[in-house]
């Protein structure tokens, strides 16, 4: 199959900002206001052990949007591209596609800031915050600022790369045979790339045309060092930033360490690649917007900043998918930490951005960790504890859990399972950014995370109106073990057909019942097994019984209380007294308790 792309390349600047008006700065606060009150307690402790002179990443949390408080109400439409607009449309009523996050920041307020003498770092709009680096004198000064609300720090994280020599000895014992089928017809070559695609049935969407073409992908990583590479020259790019360098070019700098933008060129190739024969990426006809978010040459190479700026960026532009292959684990004094503990999906503000992000209409996948499993706590990394984030675990070639892969659950009350979903992490096949056509195999989270992400971009090219909780929803509903998901697996390994199924099968029922209650079925006609699919907008007490053409109960498959969700159920053609039912035609029926009230039926056909 031939490639019908040929790469171009957009250089975008950063984020596009409303000019402040105002000529002014922001002033000292009164005496009343003291500069303590407004230092986080972390903030408090990590100062007490910082030398002399030297300089601490913080978040200063702005009070308001200054000269733009007015159009708080009414911000104008222009904050974001067309593009990005109509993404939101899926996920916001109109007249409110924009908000006062949006807004961009008082240049005033940001003036004030670099005039203590602090060096300005990231913006982020949607929180309304400035990092900056800044000494304890500077650092009191920006707190008796009447404009800012408080100091809180900057997190560092430890990265934790993906690395063959590393977490190959996890998977010391030789993998079993791969789950395989065979290569369908009219598809390409995929080489040693096929069982990572193959494990999510991904070449099955592939003979169907659906390559990701017109879905737009955000992909942030270490950069980009080789993106002359073989596999990645008829990449579609449409824009660039580097957020460590600050210019449009995602590579590394001159002259630096070969590994530098080594870990980007690995990743985007599993999502993108197109090099048959060698690697074939889950989706080679999407579309692209490149970050370099992570600063190799630091011993702390990333902070949370540059990654919001980048989401927030990426959004204005349109993406629709957003993936990230980067773990993080604290660093040593007198940087603080996060810790697991912290991981509730409210507590980081890269996972509150994240979720932002969600509420925006962008899907957003992220690694798990490669940190393995703890009996005691969570081994998760921010911002994988998002509640609207699908968090992508490690598999081996079998199926069965890589044990480097990352664990839930969340600390919040009630905790939720994470991760989300599984796929190949252990032993993918990769490009390499030593030679354009050098290749090799990678393990870790970092890796299943671009294949479940290509997976989201497929489901989008063929239902571009899908939210992202309705795709999450589909991949939970269709995975492995979405009838007894954990906190090992999450909901299990990706089927990207039923997933497919399962979005077409709910178009459908929403289409010709829009409701407050569904139900809807695949593969129909089904054998053995179909799988039913319940939407509730309110929680309930409901039967689900299967009956024949002439009315008589043929199996009840739920009788009882249900959440206000979707919901898989599955019928194997038996009858209640575990029989096999004939071949022929039959009736699903969604009934409220105790009334009997029908909400909706659906028609299935058994052919044995």
């Amino acid at each position: 199959m031939k490639h019908p792309r040929r790469r171009t390349f957009a250089a975008v600047a950063g984020r596009t900002l409303l000019v402040s008006i105002a000529a002014g700065v922001c002033l000292a606060a009164p005496p009343t206001a003291t500069a303590t009150t407004r230092l986080d307690a972390r903030l408090r402790a990590a100062l007490a052990a910082l030398p002399a002179g030297q300089t601490l990443p913080v978040w200063v949390v702005l009070a308001d949007k200054g000269v733009h408080e007015a159009q708080k109400a009414a911000p104008p439409m222009s904050l974001v591209s067309e593009r990005s607009l109509r993404r939101r449309a899926k996920v916001r009523p109109p007249g409110k596609l924009v908000d006062a996050a949006d807004l961009a920041l008082d240049e005033a307020y940001v003036r004030s800031l670099a005039a203590t003498g602090a060096r300005i770092r990231q913006r982020s709009r949607w929180l309304n915050r400035v990092s900056v680096d800044a000494t304890l004198p500077q650092l009191e000064s920006i707190a008796a600022l009447r404009c800012v609300q408080a100091v809180e720090p900057v997190t560092r994280f430890r990265r934790t790369r993906s690395s063959s020599a590393a977490e190959g000895l996890d998977d010391a014992a030789p993998p079993k045979p791969a789950l395989r089928r065979d290569r369908p017809a009219d598809t390409p070559d995929y080489g040693l790339s096929f069982d990572q695609l193959n494990l999510m049935r991904v070449p099955e969407l592939h003979a169907q045309r659906i390559t990701g073409a017109g879905v737009l992908v955000g992909h942030f990583d270490n950069g980009y060092r080789l993106l002359a590479h073989e596999c990645l020259a008829a990449v579609t790019v449409v824009a660039a930033h580097d957020f460590i360098d600050g210019d449009a070019d995602p590579a590394p700098p001159a002259g630096s360490p070969s590994n530098w933008g080594a870990h980007g060129i690995a990743t985007l190739s599993v999502l993108a690649g197109w090099a048959p024969g060698q690697v074939v990426g889950a989706a080679y006809g999407a579309s692209f917007v490149l970050a370099r978010t992570e600063d190799d040459a630091s011993e702390t190479p990333l902070e949370e900043d540059n990654w919001i700026a980048a989401i927030e960026w990426a959004d204005s532009l349109g993406i629709d998918v957003a993936s990230t292959s980067l773990g993080y684990l604290g660093y040593d004094p007198p940087y603080t930490s996060w810790t697991w503990a912290d991981m509730d999906g409210n507590t980081t503000p890269i996972t509150r951005v994240a979720d932002l992000a969600v509420s925006r209409g962008i899907v957003v996948v992220n690694s798990a960790g490669n940190e393995g499993f703890n009996a005691d706590h969570n081994t998760l990394i921010a911002p994988a504890d998002g509640d609207s984030v699908i968090t992508a675990g490690s598999v081996m070639a079998d199926g069965t859990r890589s044990t480097f892969s990352s664990v839930g659950p969340t600390t919040d009350v009630p905790a939720r399972i994470k991760p989300d979903l599984m796929a190949r992490g252990s032993s993918v096949r990769v490009a390499r950014s030593t030679g354009i056509a050098d290749y090799g195999s990678s393990s870790g989270t970092s890796f299943s995370c671009p294949l479940l992400a290509g997976v989201v971009t497929l489901l989008l090219e063929a239902h571009p109106a899908a939210t992202p909780m309705e795709i999450r929803a589909a991949l939970r509903l269709t995975a492995s073990q979405a009838s007894a998901p954990d906190n090992l697996y999450g909901w299990g390994i990706v089927d990207a057909v039923s997933a497919l199924g399962a979005l077409e099968a709910t178009d459908v029922a929403v289409a010709s019942a829009p409701r407050a209650a569904w139900l809807a079925a695949f593969p129909n006609p089904f054998n053995p097994q179909a799988t039913l699919v319940v939407g509730l907008a309110q929680p309930g007490v409901v039967q689900l019984a299967v009956f024949d053409v002439r009315g008589r109960l043929v199996r009840t498959l739920l009788h009882g209380e249900l959440t206000a969700s979707l919901h898989r159920v599955q019928w194997d053609g038996r009858s209640d007294a575990g029989t096999p039912v004939a071949s022929g035609t039959y009736f699903a029926r969604l009934m409220t308790l105790p009334t009997g009230t029908v909400l909706d039926r659906h028609k299935l056909v058994l052919a044995r």
